[in-house]
C-alpha cells in the first residue's frame, strides 16, 4: 500500500515516510491508494479491544511493518478502555476520555508517538501541532521526555479552557507551547506555512501530530469497531454515529472504518456555530466565516483540514456527499442538551452535547444512536458547572495540574515571528 498526496498524486510514500513527513508537497494530505477489507465474523466481534485493534491496524500496516511490530505499537499505545455507555434505550455515548489526558486524542497521539519513536531512529525531530484544546494535551503527554523529539504546540490565546491549558502548558522539558493571538485557523496556518518552507522543515526535522498525520487518523478507526462490538449483534447494522466535528479527523476515521466493512448505517457531522460543512452540504458553496467562540471550543474551526479526505473517500467509495447528514447546534441548544442529559442521569460536556443534540434530530425509528464523548466533563469544569448549576469534582489528572504555572509564550499570528521562535527555541 502507498500513501498518495491528494494535491500532488505523483508523490507516493510508504506509511513510515508519510508519518515522518506529516504533510506532502503543496500542503497536500496523504491518503491510502487502497482500503483494506476486514472479515467481520463472530470471532472478530468476540475479541478483546486490543486484539481487535491489532487486527484493524494490521490490515493497514502489517504488509509494510509486519504484524508483530503493529501489535507492539497497538499494545504500547492503547492502554485504556473505550466503554459504550447507554444514555437512553436508543442512544449511547462512546466514552473516549479514559486515557491519560482525558480526551479521545490520546488514542491517535499515543499511537503516533510510538510510530515516530520507532521510525525516527537517531534523527532529531520537531513535532509541530496546532490545537483547539485537547490535541495539545494528548500530544504533549505522548511525546513528553522522548529522546531526540522536540514538541511545539500552538493554540489560540484565550481560546481554550484554563484546565485544557494547564494539561499541556505546564510540562516544560521538550514540550514548548505558544499562545497565538488569533484563532485555531491562524495556528493551523502557521503550522502549514512552516511545512511549506523546505529549508525550515529540513533544518528542524519538522513533522506534524495533528490529525493531518495519517498515523493519528488510522488509530481513531479502531474505536468505531469497539463501539460496534459493544452493541448487540442485531443492532450493529442500524448504528448511526454522531460525531462532534471541528477539524473533521474523527469523522474521516469513522468513514474509513465503514469503508473497511464496519456495518455502520450512516454518520451525522455535528458542528457548533462554526458551520462551514453543514452550509456546504446544503448549498454546495464552500464559504468559511470568521471563527465564533463557543462552549464547545475544540470545534471552533471554520476551515477543517481533513475535509479533502472526506471528499476523496466518498468519491472513491461512490458515496454521494448527500448521504452524510450535518447539523448545526446553537449555544442555547447545547446548554439545553447538557441539562437534558443530566436529567437522564448522564453527566456530559459541551462537545458531546452538540453530538447528542444532532443525533436526537436525525435518529429514525429502528435505528440505534451512538454519539462520541470526546472529553471528560471536568476538562470543561467552568462551563459544565455554570450550565448545570452543580459543583464538579476534578479527576486526579486534572487536580494534579491546577496549581502549576503555565509556561507558554505569547506570539502574534505572524510567520516571521514564528520562524524566529523556532530558531531560538528548538
Amino acid at each position: 500500500m502507498e500513501w498518495v498526496n491528494l494535491k500532488v498524486p505523483a508523490e507516493r510514500l510508504s506509511f513510515a515516510e508519510a508519518v515522518r513527513q506529516g504533510l506532502g508537497q503543496q500542503q497536500g494530505l496523504f491518503f491510502p491508494d487502497q482500503i483494506p477489507q476486514l472479515t467481520l465474523d463472530a470471532a472478530f466481534w468476540q475479541q478483546d479491544m486490543l486484539a481487535r485493534a491489532e487486527q484493524v491496524m494490521g490490515a493497514w500496516l502489517a504488509p509494510e511493518l509486519g504484524q508483530e511490530t503493529v501489535s507492539a505499537l497497538v499494545r504500547d499505545a492503547f492502554r485504556f478502555a473505550a466503554p459504550l455507555q447507554a444514555v437512553t434505550e436508543r442512544s449511547h455515548c462512546l466514552e473516549l476520555f479514559h486515557g491519560p489526558t482525558l480526551a479521545f486524542k490520546d488514542f491517535g497521539a499515543r499511537f503516533l508517538a510510538q510510530c515516530l519513536s520507532r521510525f525516527a531512529e537517531d534523527t532529531p525531530l520537531t513535532i509541530l501541532t496546532a490545537t483547539s484544546g485537547d490535541t495539545g494535551a494528548a500530544v504533549a503527554d505522548a511525546f513528553y521526555g522522548l529522546d531526540n523529539i522536540q514538541v511545539v504546540v500552538l493554540y489560540p490565546d484565550g481560546g481554550i479552557s484554563p484546565l485544557q491549558e494547564k494539561m499541556f502548558c505546564t510540562l516544560g522539558d521538550n514540550i514548548h507551547t505558544l499562545a497565538v493571538k488569533g484563532s485555531f485557523d491562524d495556528c493551523q496556518a502557521l503550522v502549514k506555512g512552516a511545512f511549506s518552507d523546505a529549508p525550515l522543515k529540513q533544518r528542524y526535522g519538522l513533522t506534524s501530530a495533528n490529525s493531518i498525520n495519517i498515523a493519528r487518523l488510522l488509530a481513531q478507526i479502531c474505536y468505531y469497531f469497539e463501539a460496534l462490538a459493544q452493541l448487540p449483534a442485531a443492532q450493529r447494522e442500524q448504528a448511526v454515529f454522531s460525531v462532534p466535528s471541528g477539524n473533521f479527523g474523527n469523522l474521516t476515521a469513522g468513514l474509513l472504518a465503514k469503508a473497511m466493512g464496519a456495518p455502520i448505517k450512516r454518520f451525522v457531522a455535528a458542528t457548533n456555530a462554526n458551520d462551514t460543512v453543514p452550509r456546504y452540504l446544503a448549498d454546495g458553496v464552500w464559504s468559511p466565516m470568521p471563527v465564533h467562540a463557543t462552549l464547545s471550543n475544540a470545534m471552533d474551526v471554520t476551515s477543517p483540514n481533513n475535509w479533502p479526505r472526506v471528499e476523496a473517500l466518498c468519491q472513491r467509495q461512490g458515496w454521494p456527499l448527500s448521504t452524510l447528514a450535518a447539523e448545526r447546534v446553537s449555544e442555547a441548544e447545547t446548554e439545553q442538551r447538557l441539562r437534558q442529559l443530566h436529567q437522564q442521569g448522564y453527566l456530559s460536556e459541551p462537545h458531546a452535547a452538540v453530538a447528542s443534540e444532532a443525533l436526537e434530530r436525525q435518529l429514525q425509528p429502528g435505528e440505534v444512536g451512538v454519539f462520541l464523548g470526546t472529553a471528560h466533563p471536568a476538562k470543561f469544569q467552568g462551563a459544565v458547572e455554570q450550565v448545570l448549576e452543580i459543583e464538579l469534582p476534578l479527576p486526579p489528572a486534572l487536580a494534579a495540574v491546577v496549581d502549576k504555572q503555565v509556561l507558554s509564550e505569547t506570539l502574534g499570528a505572524d510567520a516571521a515571528a514564528f520562524e524566529a521562535y523556532l530558531h531560538r527555541t528548538v
